[in-house]
């Protein structure tokens, strides 16, 4: 990457097999390819990614993903690979295991395959941004579409605003709300050391890396399937 001495950024791809809204997910067709195909890919197209590597406890997904040029050196243990298992002993795992065979990476780029449509350059600009302002991690968010000043919860049967004392009363057009972001999921990028040493992805300093919408499709039911794939007709990527 231009103006930066990269060390070392390893990509990692968590692609567990079970899925509870749509069966076998991360290997599901989109736009001709499997979906974790098009992680790998932007993995592969960024500037800064030296390895590859997909964290997963299904054979046929390890073979998808090394066919489409990403490693599987270990297996994920089936106890990481539950409804309720948080990325940070996934991403311990992995790491665990190339310190044991000798390689030990400083940075982390941790690419969900259910954000097909990021970039190469999400992915370089996210790591640039670590580097430049000395983050403890970098996350992609995109301008939230839903206003939290705007929401409502329901108390016995009526609605109550969600942040007390902030409606569309007090704040009754767009351009007087604060700017607000939602994380995207499509680009986590993290130092190694908080991951091993001081057990955590994300540290106390978490920088923002800003996406546009049309690359933050989040993939989690089939109406999300024909989304993503409208986007990349629309943008003719297929």
């Amino acid at each position: 990457m231009t103006g930066f001495a990269i060390k070392d950024v390893l990509a990692i791809i968590p692609a567990r097999g079970g899925s509870k809204g749509v069966p076998r997910k991360n290997i599901r067709n989109l736009g001709g390819l499997p979906l974790i195909a098009w992680t790998i890919a932007a993995a592969k197209g960024a500037a800064c990614i030296g390895r590859i590597i997909v964290s997963t406890d299904d054979r046929e997904i390890a073979t998808i993903a090394k066919k489409y040029g990403a490693e599987v050196p270990v297996m994920r243990p089936s106890e990481l690979a539950q409804d309720d298992t948080s990325d940070l002993p996934v991403c311990q795992h992995i790491l665990e295991h190339l310190r044991a065979e000798g390689h030990a990476p400083d940075i982390v780029a941790w690419l969900r395959p259910t954000a097909p449509l990021r970039q190469p350059t999400d992915i370089d600009g996210a790591v640039r941004i670590l580097l430049e302002t000395g983050a403890d991690s970098v996350r992609s968010v995109s301008a939230s579409k839903t206003h939290p000043y705007w929401m409502k919860t329901m108390e016995a049967g009526h609605l109550r605003s969600f942040v007390p004392d902030k409606n569309d009363r007090t704040h009754p057009n767009r351009q007087s709300l604060p700017e607000v972001f939602a994380l995207n999921g499509a680009v986590d990028i993290v130092r190694a050391e908080f991951v091993l040493n001081r057990h955590t992805l994300w540290g106390d300093r978490v920088g923002a890396y800003i996406m546009p919408s049309q690359h933050s499709v989040d993939i989690d039911t089939l109406e999300d399937f024909a989304i993503a794939e409208a986007l990349l007709r629309h943008t003719g990527r297929i």
